[in-house]
């Protein structure tokens, strides 16, 4: 399995989704540039995804500087040590800081390790990642696309990339997740470029105010 750790590794699985699907050179057309989207694998990663879940950019960019802010460096054990007190003034809603606290947990008390997580088949590491309380497939799938580099997930329940897929697709609706799941099946296996192709795609819908998390 390729990661896609640079641009040239984006610029080759474009050309060959466009390939696989020739809808998709129209779509790549419009999206301009498409970014890597890549980050270090590890506790303040998947903490900064947990914080966008359904929420603006601009709130989520907001919330984990205040949390920066309290608690520098954002480890595991500091978060533990620190208690619910800081996620609080920090802004993160009830149900988000209970997953980082039971992620901290994970990590500290059973030994759950993130970076070798990302070695693993992305099937396996998202039965691990969402067997921790509060982490869907969303946020699972986000995790292995930008921090493992994984080349083939697509995370469905994404709203922008729902919207995106539609208006470029001309789809009467948008796909909820479980048919936009089965539509990007086309895509493997490079279905992660396909979500930064959409993700590029619907920032040009929206405008950069818009553009989607992560």
């Amino acid at each position: 399995m390729k990661r896609i750790d640079t641009d040239a590794d984006i610029l080759q699985a474009l050309e060959a989704l466009v390939a696989i699907d020739v809808r998709l050179q129209a779509v790549r057309d419009c999206a301009g540039d498409i970014p890597l989207r890549r980050s270090a694998p590890g506790f303040a990663s998947l903490v900064s995804i947990i914080l966008s879940q359904q929420v603006s950019r601009a709130s989520a960019d907001a919330i984990e500087a205040r949390l920066i802010g309290l608690i520098n460096p954002l480890t595991p054990g500091a978060i533990l040590a620190a208690g619910e007190e800081p996620l609080i003034a920090a802004g993160l809603s009830r149900a988000k800081q209970r997953t980082v606290l039971a992620l901290a947990r994970a990590i500290v008390e059973d030994g759950f390790n993130l970076e070798t997580l990302c070695a693993r088949d992305a099937g396996e590491a998202i039965t691990s990642l969402t067997a921790i309380h509060g982490i869907g497939p969303w946020t699972a799938q986000v995790y292995l696309l930008v921090s493992a580099g994984h080349p083939d997930v697509f995370p469905a329940g994404d709203v922008a990339l729902q919207a995106a897929v539609a208006d470029a697709l001309g789809l009467p609706e948008r796909p909820n997740a479980k048919s936009l799941a089965g539509l990007a099946e086309s895509w493997a296996p490079l279905r992660a470029v396909a979500a930064r192709l959409f993700w590029a795609y619907y920032r040009e819908m929206k405008g950069a105010e818009a553009a989607p998390l992560p």
